[in-house]
This record gives structure tokens, sequence and C-alpha cells, in this order.
């Protein structure tokens, strides 16, 4: 996108840094477009628009690919549904060479506006290093998380993405990213530093919408957004981009997850409401939360004859591709040093062996 002509009282507007999370598919790409419509910068170079987003994704390749590298070090999946990967993820964002780098970067791209919006979707692993990042270049670290009903996000992924694990894996994913986003962002309550955003909003009304996010987060080049970007925003939000209807009911889930989606789901939109995000559905979402990780560890200690299965397997076929080993090497050495020279180097001509 091209960029606007800046306000003339930009230069004087406090750092703020949008950070959009969620899980990918719901809608964070366009909420992160339109913020950088009304002014807020993506910082460039940007990820390259593709047939499964052909309207951009908004997000910046350093992040990206920074991001690919840490979940690399931790062992951990975009879409993870692990409770523990959480720990993982916190303790590689706690390293202080990332927490420099990290706001290196940002102080870098506020010299090109005071206002930033940063979006991918392996975002959510990292709040916790981008909130220390942001505070130590002097901004304020603000959060949108982008509510999307989970079977839509389900269905998304297994369009777009080709995703073979199964939709009980994609709704667990889901369910563990969108309990731990909104834990991880709480603390920003206080001072109005975050917002939850449904995507059917932003799609039927999202003039109304992104003033909201505005004025809860205190971002002035949306406040002060001009009409030629309001037009540039009709354009580039199309409500046809909600082309997956399915229901939980469709996917097929075991009961209890089933039932903690649905309740999560509820709890989250209760989020989205006006003076929604309050103490009572904060200890709600924790008694979820709480009770997705017994889930888990109930799922995992069932099931842990597969995952042996698989340990094994891997050997087997790790074990099946080493090299074999000529015959002469099997013999220990020392029994071949008690073979004459003469003796062993004819064995060779014979076996057509130089060595």
């Amino acid at each position: 996108m091209s960029e606007r002509p800046s306000d003339p009282n930009a230069s004087d507007y406090p750092r703020r840094v949008l950070f959009v999370a969620g899980a990918g598919r719901s809608g964070t790409s366009t909420l992160a477009g339109l913020m950088q419509i009304l002014g807020l910068h993506v910082p460039r170079p940007e990820v390259v628009a593709d047939e499964t987003n052909p309207k951009g994704f908004g997000e910046p390749r350093w992040v990206v690919d920074n991001h690919d590298r840490l979940l690399k070090e931790a062992g951990v999946q975009v879409s993870d549904s692990r409770p523990e990967a959480w720990f993982e993820t916190g303790r590689v964002s706690t390293r202080e060479p990332e927490r420099i780098r990290a706001a290196e970067w940002l102080d870098g791209h506020f010299e090109v506006s005071r206002e930033l919006v940063v979006k991918d979707p392996r975002l959510s692993w990292f709040l916790g290093l981008w909130r220390v990042a942001a505070v130590r270049t002097g901004a304020t670290p603000v959060f949108a998380t982008m509510l999307r009903p989970p079977a839509e996000v389900v269905g998304s992924k297994q369009t777009y993405y080709a995703n073979k694990l199964g939709a009980a894996h994609l709704t667990a994913s889901w369910l563990n990213m969108l309990l731990h986003t909104e834990r991880a962002t709480r603390e920003s309550v206080a001072d109005g530093g975050r917002v939850f955003v449904r995507y059917g909003d932003l799609l039927t009304d999202w003039t109304r919408t992104t003033m909201h996010v505005g004025e809860t987060l205190q971002l002035q080049h949306v406040l002060h957004a001009d009409s030629e970007a309001i037009r540039d925003g009709h354009r580039f939000v199309d409500p046809s981009l909600r082309r997956m209807s399915q229901s939980l009911d469709d996917l097929g889930l075991p009961r209890r997850l089933h039932e903690l989606t649905a309740q999560t789901w509820a709890e989250l939109n209760r989020l989205a409401d006006p003076g929604g995000d309050v103490p009572e559905v904060h200890a709600t979402l924790d008694q979820l939360r709480e009770a997705y990780v017994d889930l888990y560890e109930e799922s995992a200690a069932i099931s842990r004859s597969s995952v042996v299965a698989v340990e094994q397997q891997l050997k087997k076929a790790q074990r099946a591709a080493l090299p074999q080993r000529r015959g002469a090497d099997r013999v220990p050495h020392g029994l071949r040093a008690m073979v004459p020279g003469p003796v062993r180097r004819g064995l060779r001509r014979l076996a057509g062996r130089t060595r």
C-alpha cells in the first residue's frame, strides 16, 4: 500500500505500537490492513500477498522470520495445542539478547512513524518479549485480539493451508492460543491497553469497529483519519471475505473439547462487549484454561502408546536409512590386524576394493 502524507501533528504523537494477536485466519490481516490505511505504519518490508490472502497480510517480514527462528529454538509449532508450549516460548522470550534485538528493531521504525502496527499469527507466543521491547523504546504497547468463530478458523485453515492434522487438533490449538493470549494481555486492562474485536463486526461495520479500537487504545492516526482514508477503507473491506459458515457441530469434535470450545467462545465474546472486560469474565476464563490443561494432560496420558509407536517407527526408519556396513567393516579391527598384509591385500583385490 502506498504511504499517505503525514499529519502535520503526527510527529508529536506519543509512541505507540499496536500488536494484533489471535489465531491465524481469524481476521488479523484485515484489521492490520485497515490500521495501515488509517495511518499506522507497518514496518517494511512486508510479507507479499498471495492467493491465500490476496489483499495482503500486513505483516513485517522481519517479525515473521524472527518468530520462525524463535519457534524453532523453542520446539513449538505455530498451531501448537500443548499448554507447556507457552513455557518453552516464554523461556526464549526472557533472553536479554532477544529483548535487545526486538527493541532495536522497533526503535528504528519509530523513526518513520510514531504509531506502528505489528501483526503475525505467531505473535501471541511472544507477547511478553514485545511488551518489554516496546517499553524500552519509550512506547506504549497496546493489543487487539481478533475473535472469529473457532469452526470458521478451523475450516479456513483446512481450506487454505492444506492442514492434515484434523479438526480436533486445530480446534485444540485455537483453544490453547486464545485462552493464553487473553491471559498474557490481561495486565493491559488497567490502562485500557487491549481490545477484543469480532471479525464479523469488522466486516459488517468496519468504521464503527475501528473507531472503537482507536478510542480505546488512543491511536491518534485512527482518531484523526481523513475522508480519503475512509474511502480507501471501504474499498479494502470485502464482506464476502467471510466464506466459512460451518459450526462446531460440523467438526465432529470429542464431547469435552466441544464443550470447552463453546464455553470459551462465549466468554471471549463477552470481552468484546462494551464494559465486558471485567474480573468476573477473567475468573471464568482462568477456570476454562485450567480445564483445558487437565483435558490435554488426560488425553496425552491415554495416548502415550501412540507416541511410543511413532517413536519406534522413526527409529526403525532411521536405522533403515543408515548406509549398510561392508562385510569387512563388521570384522573387529583387532582380528583384521592379525591377518598378514599380503593376504589382506589379496582379499581386497578379489573383492574389487583398493583399500
